[in-house]
């Protein structure tokens, strides 16, 4: 790990309540490192907009903590509150279709699995929480993949090699386009075999208030459970606690088809 960005990061645990603005020369001292060093790390901080300097003179500069900080607390805070609000409603639709529930979210460019509720089953899927993968494989990722801002889109779209996770067989960009344009059609994803074999997921939408999708809803299991009358009512009642947790997060559209 690049000593650098750690020894970068430390200088932030610095600041606390009792101490919200610091000198260099004080950084430099409680660091136990030469001023040349903490200033060049501090500039570095400040560059990024984790620190602010709100002094400077011919001996010394004077420094805050930066707004940086505070939008990414912000999105900590959000993730919080949505899988807060999302959690009683995959446990009861755990309870209903005895599948495995996992809430995504988009984390960058990839997805990322920040709760899951498991199934009675003896057999289950492995996932686990905090798990990222491509946003062009399975049924959540593509989901929001196919809600994401155009530039976001073709941003992932025009990389060199997108690959299936188990096989690394190459997926066809022309294919994925039409079938992104298919999920924002119908209003719901579904994958099979794409993240592990003989497995389907199914997929809607968690809308914000604003009406952005801000998370997928996916009931993942054997494929051999996703047949008949059985697969309607997950996808029916899939559908509907997206729907419900989209109501908690403020969302008063109609945006909920498939």
């Amino acid at each position: 790990m690049n000593q650098s960005v750690i020894k970068a990061l430390k200088l932030l645990d610095l600041f606390t309540e009792d101490q919200q603005e610091l000198t260099l020369k004080e950084i430099s001292h409680q660091a136990n490192m030469p001023k040349p060093t903490a200033y060049r790390l501090l500039s570095a901080l400040e560059s990024c907009r984790f620190l602010y300097k709100t002094k400077e003179t011919e001996h010394d500069s004077r420094y805050r903590l930066g707004l940086k900080l505070l939008e990414l607390g912000s999105l900590v805070s959000d993730q919080l509150e949505l899988r807060e609000i999302a959690l009683p409603y995959m446990e009861k639709l755990a309870q209903q279709i005895n599948e495995a529930i996992h809430l995504v979210i988009v984390t960058q460019d990839e997805a990322t699995y920040i709760e899951k509720v498991e199934s009675n089953r003896a057999l289950r899927l492995y996932t686990r929480i905090g798990k990222s993968t491509p946003l062009y494989i399975g049924s959540g990722p593509k989901l929001l993949l196919a809600f994401l801002p155009e530039d976001q889109q073709e941003k992932i779209l025009t990389e060199d090699k997108l690959y299936f996770l188990g096989d690394h067989q190459p997926v066809h960009r022309k294919s994925l386009i039409r079938e992104l344009e298919k999920i924002r059609q119908e209003g719901y994803a579904c994958s099979t075999g794409e993240q592990d074999a003989d497995t389907t997921g199914i997929s809607y939408p968690i809308y914000d208030h604003s009406g952005s999708v801000v998370a997928a809803l996916t009931v993942s299991g054997l494929s051999s459970h996703f047949e008949g009358e059985n697969v309607t009512f997950i996808k029916t009642s899939t559908k509907n606690k997206a729907r419900e947790i989209s109501t908690q997060l403020g969302y008063r559209g109609e945006g909920f088809a498939g």
